[in-house]
């Protein structure tokens, strides 16, 4: 059972008794809008860092069992037993983004949703539609609530990111939605991989759907066409061969060409003029904001060029990192929190480069990633907890960190050089960075989540670029 396809609308909850579930982002935002309302909701939340807030497992459950409706954050899971429970009670979940849309003008709505990619192609949308002259928000997934008071303003275009945990919450669909790709993730969130399909896909085929523009390279996304709304247009990173507009985005990758191409359609099926006239179009380009994290030149030491890459936390966007790189030798950094995903289609793509490749892994799931890499072929891996030792040389498979064995052996992708479990940031810049000499590349692109060893994905990049520094110091 999904979580909050209510057709309840803000102001409804007037006269209600309202909970607020999770004070993140999203939370504080919802707070704000109830007391806009004149309404004082119960708050709690399951780590409550602030007075006045219950602890879910210490009375908060009991005071959210009381309430007539409770509004979740995004990131607590409807398929979490708390939530049964509140179910059971007769409490109505939602979530703010679902309680917005059912009042809102659809026709000036747009849901882009995707495992990866949905944050750059709302952003390149409101840019452009900014650029032909539209007032546009970008909100959503992006922590940016569009019913905050906070962000109240008169637009003519709302372009909302919808993660795969908010789709579960949307009652309705507006007439243009767009999917960027699609790839397992969030499995313990939403219970299995199938779920996490159908609960991402969702926000594409609720009542008021009419096309869906979706990435025609992904064959998970053409096998599953039937979840897509009522009509579909695909678009490829091959589509319009001729066009160079998107060039002035400044996007590397041919994954962003078709993202650009998607957001192009998806303002075509507005209407928007001038979305039809290159010129115009590249006009408008001008001057996008590439986001944080995302494929960021860090600096250059020695030769070396370092890349943050943190805002990729799935194998998906990792690999079309690595393919902004064509002719370069990559050492790359991956791992962060553990999932349970599973990553042979990382070590499958990393083995098939036909450059130099190195892969450094990160704790929690460094382990996972190097067991992947063991499988789809004969390899031993190096592990280290700092710096120190010879770099390893391309063409051979890496010893096991000192603990002796066979000598190095050929491996049969000569371009792979191998896999170093490293312990922490500073030791894993420190390997790529002695391997990458004198003209390579150290691509941080971690296919994982940041949480448990950073504050979030900023801190992680921050640390990257603290630990390239560190290198060029005497």
């Amino acid at each position: 059972m999904t979580a909050g396809r209510t057709t309840l609308r803000w102001p409804d909850l007037r006269g209600a008794k309202v909970g607020v579930w999770g004070l993140g982002k999203e939370g504080q935002a919802t707070v704000r809008k109830l007391r806009s309302l004149a309404i004082a909701p119960v708050l709690v939340d399951d780590s409550p860092n602030e007075s006045g807030v219950l602890p879910t497992a210490d009375g908060g459950l009991d005071a959210l069992r009381a309430c007539e409706v409770v509004i979740k954050t995004p990131g607590i899971s409807p398929y979490r037993p708390e939530a049964d429970e509140l179910r059971l009670a007769g409490v109505t979940l939602a979530g703010g983004l679902g309680l917005w849309v059912n009042e809102a003008d659809l026709s000036r709505v747009v849901y882009v949703t995707g495992t990866k990619g949905k944050s750059t192609t709302s952003s390149v949308i409101g840019h452009l539609l900014r650029g032909l002259g539209r007032k546009a928000m970008v909100g959503g997934n992006f922590g940016v609530a569009p019913y905050d008071p906070e962000q109240a303003g008169d637009f003519d275009f709302w372009v909302i990111e919808v993660s795969s945990y908010t789709a579960a919450d949307v009652a309705v669909t507006p007439p243009v939605t767009a999917v960027t790709s699609l790839h397992p993730d969030h499995l313990p969130w939403h219970g299995g991989v199938e779920r996490y399909y159908a609960d991402k896909l969702s926000a594409t085929a609720q009542p008021g759907a009419v096309l869906t523009v979706a990435n025609g390279d992904s064959a998970l996304l053409r096998e599953r066409a039937a979840l897509l709304g009522p009509k579909v247009e695909w678009v490829s990173d091959a589509d319009e061969p001729g066009a160079v507009w998107m060039d002035r985005l400044g996007l590397p990758g041919r994954h962003n060409r078709r993202n650009a191409l998607i957001a192009r359609q998806v303002l075509l099926a507005l209407g928007i003029a001038g979305a039809d006239d290159d010129e115009r179009l590249a006009a408008a380009a001008d001057g996008f904001a590439p986001l944080p994290s995302r494929l960021t030149p860090v600096g250059t030491l020695d030769g070396v060029t370092f890349i943050d890459d943190s805002l990729s936390t799935n194998v998906l966007p990792t690999l079309a990192a690595l393919e902004s790189f064509p002719g370069s030798r990559v050492a790359l950094i991956v791992g962060g929190q553990d999932r349970g995903i599973d990553y042979t289609p990382l070590a499958q793509n990393v083995r098939g480069r036909q450059e130099p490749t190195i892969v450094l892994t990160l704790p929690d799931s460094g382990p996972r990633i190097a067991a992947a890499f063991a499988e789809t072929a004969t390899t031993t891996v190096t592990r280290r907890g700092g710096l120190g030792g010879s770099p390893p040389r391309a063409s051979t498979v890496i010893r096991r960190g000192g603990l002796g064995g066979s000598p190095p052996r050929a491996s049969r992708d000569p371009a792979f050089s191998g896999v170093i479990e490293c312990q922490d940031m500073e030791a894993a810049v420190g390997e790529a960075f002695r391997w990458a000499r004198p003209d390579g590349i150290v691509l941080l692109s971690p296919a994982a989540p940041s949480f448990g060893r950073f504050r979030d994905y900023r801190d992680r990049g921050d640390q990257f670029a603290a630990a390239m520094r560190a290198l060029g110091q005497p």
